[in-house]
């Protein structure tokens, strides 16, 4: 079972503060969600281990004289050759326990996340934003203004996903800045200071594409949800 994240009551007080503040300067509305994990990467560690098992008999048809002489020495060298049938039987024993042994190991997590390609990570990452996003923020404010920031611990990512009429003024580029701050907060284990210092730089953003009109309620919560 993943490790709860561990943030107080002042760490929250600190996001929910700064989304209140920046949004005092703009229309938008933002949502602030941090997050264990995006995917449990459950088919990354089958992928690798039917690819370890593959291995074994790539191996073999590569280097048959071999992969037969391995195996007459591990019965303790009695014969010279084995006959065809054993010899598929043991390739076949050999794949299967490749294959159980990668398996059971990638069961743990953190190695799991440690062989998960760091594209994955981030089309995975990128797919969980976007789905929270339309949960939480997606067209539930009345001017579509929703902006969620979302960042993710075990894969060190974060995404910042707006609404249309965000999305049509800011380039996804224009969010570096608020992202590189984030996760330079982040990696020195500062969670709810990267994340209030995201939301600073994000609200000077929207303030300046979507200001304040003086007529537009605050539709959404300013706190920070864990999941």
């Amino acid at each position: 079972m993943a490790k709860r994240i561990s943030m107080n009551d002042a760490d929250h007080a600190l996001v929910t503060q700064a989304v209140a503040k920046a949004e005092q300067h703009t229309d938008a509305e933002i949502v602030t969600i941090v997050a264990r994990r995006s995917d449990a990467y459950h088919d990354v560690g089958l992928h690798w281990a039917i690819l370890c098992a593959f291995l074994v008999a790539a191996f073999a048809a590569a280097f048959p004289h071999l992969y037969e002489q391995t195996l007459i020495w591990l019965l303790g060298e009695w014969s010279h050759e084995l006959p065809l049938r054993m010899l598929l039987l043991f390739l076949l024993g050999h794949m299967i326990l490749k294959f159980l042994a990668v398996r059971y190991l990638l069961a743990i997590p953190a190695l799991r996340m440690l062989v998960t390609p760091g594209a994955t990570k981030s089309r995975r990452v990128r797919r969980r934003a976007l789905l929270l996003f339309r949960t939480a923020a997606e067209a539930r404010t009345a001017r579509l203004t929703g902006v969620l920031i979302y960042l993710s611990l075990d894969e060190h990512r974060a995404e910042i996903v707006a609404d249309e009429a965000i999305a049509a003024k800011v380039s996804p580029h224009v969010w570096g800045e608020a992202m590189a701050a984030l996760v330079d907060e982040v990696r020195a284990g500062r969670i709810a200071q990267g994340m209030a210092l995201a939301v600073e730089k994000a609200g000077l953003i929207l303030a300046e594409h979507c200001p304040r009109s003086g007529d537009n309620p605050n539709e959404l919560p300013d706190r920070l949800i864990e999941l």
